[in-house]
């Protein structure tokens, strides 16, 4: 079974942006965020409601990383210290070795590249540090602007699943891919199955 340390959020840097742990600062941002009908309308959680909600999101968030439940980055410009967007790992599953990820993005700095630019680096930890085979990414299936996201990054659609969830009194459907890690030894070759 795996294992892994998601405790330690670290710094992430690609070109243009800056991924670090989130702060009690980041609550006006992150309710801006979260808020947003443009941003939400095909996330199936409640939206931010106070800027008490988005402290106690923060507070949330931060739990779930101490307990290695979740790890989490707020997102920023390299020139701008106000958060813009948020990426995150999440429901890890340490026995199969797999893990979750999930994304918001400010409406100003949507189709710009910036995400692909998070989304890299984040999958690279999940691999490279962090040891998960395979990183996961559910979506809304009318949500082409994220499937795209996906798609580019070098994800594969495995399912579309027909009202897997349950949000605010409508059954919704899911698209999941999945993204498997470069090839490397996971143990003994065990050679083609018998027939």
């Amino acid at each position: 079974m795996l294992t892994a340390d998601l405790s330690a959020a670290m710094e992430l840097r690609t070109p243009r942006l800056l991924l670090r742990p989130f702060t009690p600062e980041d609550a006006e941002a992150l309710f801006q965020l979260r808020s947003d009908e443009r941003v939400m309308a095909m996330i199936g959680r409640p939206r931010t409601t106070s800027l008490e909600d988005a402290r106690a999101s923060i507070e949330r968030i931060r739990a779930d990383q101490a307990a290695s439940k979740a790890v989490s980055w707020a997102v920023q410009l390299a020139d701008d210290p106000v958060m813009c967007g948020t990426i995150g790992l999440y429901r890890p599953s340490w026995e199969h070795h797999q893990i979750e990820v999930g994304y918001l993005l400010r409406p100003g700095l949507w189709g710009q590249g910036l995400m692909g630019e998070a989304l890299r680096a984040v999958v690279d930890l999940a691999f490279a540090r962090y040891g998960f085979h395979r990183v996961e990414g559910i979506t809304d299936p009318r949500n082409t602007t994220s499937r795209r996201l996906l798609e580019k990054n070098g994800f594969v659609l495995e399912g579309l699943f027909k009202e897997n969830y349950h949000w605010n009194g409508l059954f919704l459907d899911s698209a999941v891919y999945g993204l498997l890690a470069p090839a490397r030894r996971m143990g003994p070759a065990l050679g083609p199955p018998p027939r």
